[in-house]
């Protein structure tokens, strides 16, 4: 069952009565599994007796992508068309703007389906499709737990005021969605795809994309290795997650969150897998699960009430302030944007950092922090720092652009956090420094294991 949480009307209009299928316009949720957006689409058409129709719309110009991320997503998309073919699903790519595509084919809709997205652009696009379609638009909550207006009507301050909110129906969210057999066959469709979407090769040649940033090796995309990656968490890496999740190069991380990021897996198939385990302690699973949920969903709370979330100007104004006094700091060092992406800076372990982001599209998440408040410090105005890191993070990164990218650039200016002693340049902002790196890790191992990643890239034959 979809709870009614998860379900918002977008427009008033009724259902249409000459359509020829039910419809459902898939973006954040691509995936076949775990997906209530698809099983409410499903199962509305086998109240209608119509066919079921998924259609998914293929950009070349979405903001700030590139080729990794394309690639990636279309490694997704193979394994949506494959897994839709077994359920007897229709699955159809289409090449243009995404709203103009679903507004095309809604056209011979009785009623779209859509996945709730958080950010702007896609607000926008969902906004003009219930207003034009012409009949019923329906949103459905796929990529959080726990609907983000049932959390809270507000920007929260921190992880510790959503935490209860969450925590406190969270057993009503956190439950396995059954899949619904489509009962109409839907042989009697005759609309076609712009690509080949089997072979991912092929369709990233055919776009008119940002090849400046390659493919990498590292990283497959689709549901299938997602299901895969959360299988080798379980029996690998889980047990002990919560002391060994810090260390640079244990490798102690789910590597999930890209496939969070293009929802080639749903978080709550992740946390009632960690929840339904015996691996590992309590504290192992419960750190996971506040990573996965907790923190992950305040980012979602933030983008949904902060309208300004991108920019400096978002930040908290304590954070503001303080940086802005220090503003006019000596910087003992100063990097343009040109010398970071060189991996040229003093610090061999920022370097080290930056080489894994540039070749693999991932970084360890506490080297996430150091990475992003060493740009602050060597940054020439905190307003330039912001900048600088969004726009790395964004380029680089397989699961930037997304609420987690915001919310996370933003915490290592302020965002969440609370006021830390003072010094200078980041006054009150917490502070990291390589001091600290080597007295809790092995440095010299997390060169050795990023020295090895860079070279499996290097040997990988990059897609044309």
């Amino acid at each position: 069952m979809v709870q009614s949480t998860r379900i918002k009307k977008l427009n008033t209009l009724r259902s249409r009565a000459a359509g020829s299928f039910v419809l459902y316009w898939m973006q954040e949720a691509q995936r076949s599994r775990g997906n209530p957006a698809l099983e409410l689409a499903i199962q509305t058409a086998n109240e209608n007796g119509l066919p079921i129709l998924v259609c998914f719309a293929l950009t070349d110009c979405y903001p700030e992508s590139n080729a990794r991320h394309y690639a990636f997503m279309l490694d997704g998309l193979a394994d949506v068309a494959k897994n839709l073919a077994a359920r007897g699903v229709v699955f159809i790519v289409r090449h243009g703007q995404p709203v103009d595509v679903a507004l095309d084919i809604s056209q011979d809709a009785t009623v779209v389906f859509c996945d709730r997205s958080y950010l702007p652009l896609q607000i926008g696009w969902r906004n003009r499709l219930a207003q034009e379609a012409g009949c019923s638009v329906i949103q459905v909550e796929t990529e959080v737990v726990v609907p983000v207006d049932v959390t809270s009507d507000k920007s929260e301050y921190a992880a510790r005021t959503i935490r209860p909110k969450i925590h406190r129906v969270l057993d009503q969210y956190l439950l396995p969605l059954e899949e619904t057999q489509p009962k109409i066959s839907a042989d009697n469709i005759s609309l076609g795809s712009d690509f080949d979407i089997f072979n991912p090769d092929a369709t990233l040649s055919a776009l008119d994309i940002d090849w400046s940033v390659a493919p990498v090796k590292r990283f497959k995309g689709g549901e299938n290795e997602a299901h895969k990656r959360l299988n080798h968490f379980l029996n690998n890496i889980l047990e002990d997650y919560a002391e060994g999740r810090n260390e640079p190069s244990a490798a102690q991380t789910s590597f999930l969150s890209p496939y969070l990021h293009f929802g080639h897996i749903s978080p709550v198939q992740l946390g009632l897998a960690v929840r339904g385990t015996e691996i590992g302690t309590p504290g192992d699973r419960d750190s996971f699960i506040e990573e996965l949920i907790i923190r992950r969903e305040l980012a979602i709370n933030y983008v949904t009430f902060q309208p300004n979330f991108g920019i400096y100007g978002s930040l908290p104004v304590w954070a503001r302030k303080t940086l802005e006094e220090h503003a006019g700091d000596k910087r003992e060092y100063l990097y343009s944007i040109v010398e970071l992406e060189a991996c040229e800076t003093h610090d061999p372990h920022w370097n080290d950092a930056m080489r894994e982001m540039i070749h693999t599209g991932f970084m360890q998440n506490y080297m996430r922090m150091y990475w992003a408040k060493k740009i602050l410090e060597w940054s020439p105005t905190p307003q330039q720092a912001f900048e600088t890191t969004l726009n790395l993070n964004n380029k680089y990164f397989l699961d930037g652009r997304d609420p987690n990218s915001y919310a996370n650039v933003a915490w290592c200016y302020g965002l969440h956090d609370r006021a830390w002693t003072e010094r200078p340049v980041f006054g009150k902002i917490r502070y990291m420094n390589a001091r600290g790196l080597n007295r809790k890790f092995d440095m010299a191992a997390y060169t050795s294991f990023v020295d090895r990643l860079v070279a499996s890239e290097k040997n990988y034959v990059q897609r044309d």
